[in-house]
């Protein structure tokens, strides 16, 4: 019988989990939850079977979100880094039609989402059940609230919805019969934010703690073998630069890791290559290296420090280091003559509990869990070719992810968090037994994690026949 340290992390071991050695971090912040816009049981395309009756099409655009100087300050954001964008991609086989928009927001209100749609729906025809709207989690992005707010809200949601119409026109010009192929990589990048600390389990750089490095890589091509888009799957928040302050006093606003990591392979292609980032188990991942961090001490004291402008050169490496691999993967791939397009949504009924609002500030080794009703949580599984993305609406765990993963026959398979302009985590069981900050800041009582990921291995099923 082994005998474990009494100090040592007692973690899960997730299939296909590799642990970091050397590097440090910090922490990560609550988002604003926003609500399913559809709502809708479990509907599963009358699409082609499995080797498609249909051509596969697939066009994409992109267009950055205008941010003039006079929208500042913008919840809190009083510069502009590098631009937010918003991408989208069309896809059509046979029958079936779908778009996927992806913005680079932290989060985005259910109100945004519908003028989001409509512009699409306008654009393409394509109904509002069929759209796909998900954000690569940026932290160093303004929240979007309702246009009733301000005027300057209401000019900040403008802004965002005239974006999508632009991107999703440019992808309409671009559709055109493509096929798609998957790669997987790996990409040391990541790591487990969770720590124990000597007053509970908190933020910072928890090397013992599982952190799935793949990243997953799917390659659109036309018929001549040009790409026209490159999907990213890896499982971390963007928040490199999340709180941290510029010696001159800014806050700047960027689309961090997601779009470092964007831009490096956009710029290995050419200018109609447009890159998605689809962040998966993001609840308890962060980039390895913050500008504004968590440290932790001998004696397993916390504090903050920043290393301000200097941060920046975090991100690039960081950057440049995720993009690099994703481009070493697309290169490998050779797209298939599978067609298959469907799409399925679903929704599982789950309890929910009260945030420990006010209470997650600092660590804590006590604190009761209520459950305060019930909530349905989106699940959503997109079949493309032979590969699938599964989707959820709140920030999943790496465990999570991992049985999402082991549970579906298809070799590809991308876990997404943050469907729908995302919501608050949804902690699995580990985290809710060591009152981490993912337990603390979830809306979803202990069991909707698995609850969802089983519904998830189910839908994921539905669309191999």
């Amino acid at each position: 019988m082994s005998v474990k340290n009494a100090s040592e992390p007692e973690y899960p071991q997730g299939s296909g989990v590799r642990r970091r050695s050397l590097l440090i971090g910090g922490a990560t912040a609550a988002m604003t939850a926003s609500t399913l816009v559809n709502a809708v049981t479990a509907r599963a395309s009358s699409a082609a079977s499995a080797q498609g009756a249909g051509v596969l099409k697939a066009g994409a655009g992109k267009a950055a979100i205008a941010i003039p100087s006079s929208l500042l300050p913008l919840d809190g954001f009083t510069a502009v880094h590098d631009d937010l964008y918003v991408r989208v991609l069309l896809l059509e086989s046979g029958s079936q039609r779908a778009a996927m928009v992806v913005l680079d927001l932290t989060s985005i209100s259910e109100e945004a989402i519908t003028d989001i749609r409509t512009a699409v729906t306008a654009a393409t025809g394509i109904t509002a059940q069929d759209i796909v709207v998900t954000v690569t989690h940026t932290f160093s992005a303004p929240h979007v609230q309702s246009a009733s707010a301000s005027t300057q809200e209401a000019t900040w949601i403008g802004n965002i919805t005239a974006a999508a119409a632009s991107a999703v026109a440019d992808a309409a010009k671009t559709l055109r019969p493509a096929r798609v192929g998957y790669g997987t990589g790996t990409a040391d990048v990541n790591v487990n934010r969770n720590v124990l600390t000597a007053e509970g389990w908190w933020l910072g750089t928890g090397e013992a703690g599982p952190s799935d490095k793949s990243v997953g890589v799917a390659r659109f091509d036309d018929q001549d073998g040009n790409p026209i888009a490159i999907l990213i799957n890896y499982n971390v928040q963007s928040s490199v630069m999340m709180d941290s302050v510029m010696a001159n006093g800014d806050l700047p606003i960027s689309a961090d890791l997601a779009g470092a990591a964007v831009a490096h392979v956009e710029a290995q292609y050419s200018n109609d290559v447009v890159g998605f980032f689809l962040v998966g188990a993001c609840g308890d991942q962060q980039p390895a290296f913050k500008s504004y961090r968590y440290t932790i001490d001998k004696d397993k004291n916390w504090s903050m420090v920043d290393a301000k402008d200097a941060g920046w050169l975090l991100l690039t490496v960081q950057g440049e280091r995720l993009g690099t691999e994703v481009v070493r993967v697309s290169e490998t791939i050779t797209p298939s003559d599978d067609s298959t397009l469907r799409l399925v949504t679903d929704t599982v009924t789950v309890t929910t509990v009260a945030t420990a609002q006010g209470q997650n500030a600092a660590p804590t080794t006590t604190h009761t869990f209520t459950p305060n009703g019930t909530a349905q949580a989106p699940a959503w599984v997109l079949r493309i070719g032979d590969g699938v993305l599964a989707g959820a609406e709140p920030e999943l765990s790496t465990e999570t992810a991992l049985a999402i993963k082991k549970s579906s026959p298809f070799e590809h398979t991308f876990v997404m968090s943050m469907l729908e302009g995302g919501a608050k985590n949804m902690a699995d069981k580990w985290n809710y037994e060591h009152i981490t900050y993912e337990a603390l800041d979830s809306s979803y009582a202990e069991g909707a994690a698995e609850k969802l990921a089983s519904r998830l291995g189910r839908d994921i099923e539905s669309v191999r026949k």
